[in-house]
């Protein structure tokens, strides 16, 4: 299969090409490394981007950011940082990825935790996964051509120690079943299901 990841050279996407590339073809994308590199809030990036690599047969998202500070300290803009980038940026690929797809292909996004059981300072977060996770539903039923859609909802994993302390009481995930999730969306059958890893 030819796999694009997006996100490759991060905590989580690094992971899922290892696992990947054992056996398919792996575009790695990324903002600055990989094999292409993209702006995911661009339209005209991520249309290029796909006019180059032609078709493929599923995708792979493990990227996004948002805001995380505490809600008094939150503004407009802040909140946009999430809604542009790990929201519609993810959306964006399959809206414009949809038409490069192969048949029987799949998308699969990523969420997390929060958007069910959030934490002090993180309601962007919140607000934006659980976005995806309605999105993937929806999408679910208008994709053609047999696509299936899906998201992965990880915990904090064990590789980011850094984000203990603001996950109090979350206890982190490790990596092999995060990545599982990964791999159970692209080579099973499930289709507008979030698989939830906490």
């Amino acid at each position: 299969m030819k796999i694009i990841i997006i996100g490759a050279t991060g905590t989580i996407g690094n992971h899922v090409t290892k696992l990947f590339e054992k056996k398919h073809e792996i575009i790695k994308v990324g903002a600055t490394q990989g094999d292409y590199q993209i702006d995911i809030t661009s339209s005209e990036s991520i249309e290029l981007f796909f006019q180059k690599i032609g078709s493929f047969d599923a995708l792979v998202s493990t990227t996004g950011k948002a805001a995380f500070k505490p809600l008094i300290e939150m503004r407009y803009n802040d909140f946009q940082i999430g809604l542009q980038n790990k929201l519609l940026g993810q959306v964006n690929l399959v809206l414009i990825g949809q038409h490069y797809i192969n048949p029987s292909g799949s998308f699969t996004l990523t969420s997390g935790i929060l958007s069910e059981d959030p934490i002090p300072s993180g309601t962007a977060l919140s607000t934006v996964n659980g976005a995806i996770n309605a999105f993937v539903k929806a999408a679910s039923i208008e994709l053609k051509n047999n696509i299936r859609i899906n998201a992965v909802s990880p915990g904090v994993v064990e590789e980011s120690p850094a984000y203990f302390d603001a996950f109090p009481g979350h206890i982190p995930v490790k990596m092999d079943t995060v990545t599982n999730a990964y791999y159970k969306s692209v080579m099973g059958a499930l289709n507008g299901e979030v698989l939830r890893v906490y």
